[in-house]
């Protein structure tokens, strides 16, 4: 049985996931539209500054009033910006992420027409929030934000 590609664009993220040099958390996302990607992205701090693991391996970097990284941009933020970097259009795409999106992002793929979002785990879960922002302001919106259980490979196409 070969795998649908849901399973390959999630499957993709996870191993994106492992390219980030965040301390903290490591988060992999995949643009993908009409069975091709789009873009790829993963967490960490813009190209050409710090990677967290190699300057601060310890305790990560400085974290902003939120508690959040100072410097890093999230995933999605990263495929994105990479996609519209390179003139690539995002209208009607679908994300594929390992963590759920927070509202700042969820507002960014809103805006970029983003149609479909896909997560893994929930963002709210590991900071400590009651409810995922970001994945009720897309459901919200018209942009179905689905969670998938540990076993996605039979998503229908």
């Amino acid at each position: 049985m070969r795998p649908s590609f849901n399973s390959i664009f999630m499957n993709l993220a996870l191993d994106l996931a492992q390219r980030s040099h965040c301390v903290k958390a490591q988060v992999g996302a995949v643009l993908a539209k009409d069975t091709r990607i789009i873009s790829i992205g993963y967490n960490g701090p813009p190209s050409g500054t710090h990677n967290c693991d190699e300057e601060w391996a310890e305790t990560g970097c400085a974290r902003d009033a939120k508690g959040s990284c100072s410097l890093a941009l999230h995933a999605e933020e990263n495929a994105i910006l990479f996609a519209v970097k390179n003139g690539a259009r995002l209208e009607g795409a679908t994300l594929y992420t390992t963590l759920s999106p927070c509202l700042a992002c969820a507002r960014l793929i809103y805006s970029a027409g983003i149609k479909q979002v896909y997560f893994q785990k929930s963002y709210a879960a590991y900071k400590g929030l009651p409810f995922d922002e970001g994945v009720e302001f897309l459901n919200r919106f018209g942009v179905p934000t689905v969670k998938l259980e540990s076993e996605f490979s039979g998503l229908e196409d």
